[in-house]
């Protein structure tokens, strides 16, 4: 099985090619879960993940090992994911008094669909720590936050989560 220190190592051997192609196998569908619980959309995910590993292969020189090679690879993803959220925001369909329109409500609760209901801060901790099984210092140290607010905003997430799959249930929707 290949390690993040096996990956290091080739990387500090000049071995680019086994290095990238060896990440590839162990992040690969990492990085699309992290893509596609940022931007619920399986094809943005997919570009976003390839767009991911475009810019982890342009760079992998420049990897000098100051983090976990998974803490710099996700980094890049969330990167990618909030600036393709930041486009589609710019270019969301807005109702008559200048709010992006809501979804469609559906039947049945999609926790996924409701993640990415979330604000950005809370869905970024619960993708990480429960769909990347992060612990809370992994995330902390991704999302450079202290381990306590990782913790807060876990508990908060949760607690909307809980809200919006009532609403759902009950047929209602919040706006």
């Amino acid at each position: 099985m290949v390690s993040e220190d096996n990956i290091a190592t080739l990387l500090a051997a000049g071995r680019r090619t086994e290095a990238f192609e060896a990440l590839l196998a162990v992040y690969q569908d990492k990085v699309f879960r992290l893509s596609y619980s940022m931007l619920g959309d399986r094809a943005q995910a997919e570009d976003a993940a390839q767009e991911s590993f475009l810019r982890i292969w342009k760079s992998m020189d420049r990897y000098r090992g100051e983090s976990a090679l998974g803490t710099w690879i996700f980094s890049i993803a969330r990167n990618v994911c909030l600036t393709s959220i930041s486009k589609r925001a710019r270019s969301a369909p807005m109702d008559d008094a200048g709010r992006p329109k809501p979804d469609p409500p559906d039947r049945q609760p999609d926790i996924v669909r409701l993640v990415g209901r979330l604000p950005e801060n809370y869905r970024q901790v619960v993708m990480l720590f429960y769909m990347e099984d992060r612990s809370y210092e992994e995330v902390a140290r991704l999302l450079d936050l202290p381990v306590g607010t990782v913790k807060t905003h876990l508990h908060r997430a949760r607690q909307q989560l809980a809200t919006m799959v009532k609403e759902a249930e009950s047929g209602v929707r919040r706006i």
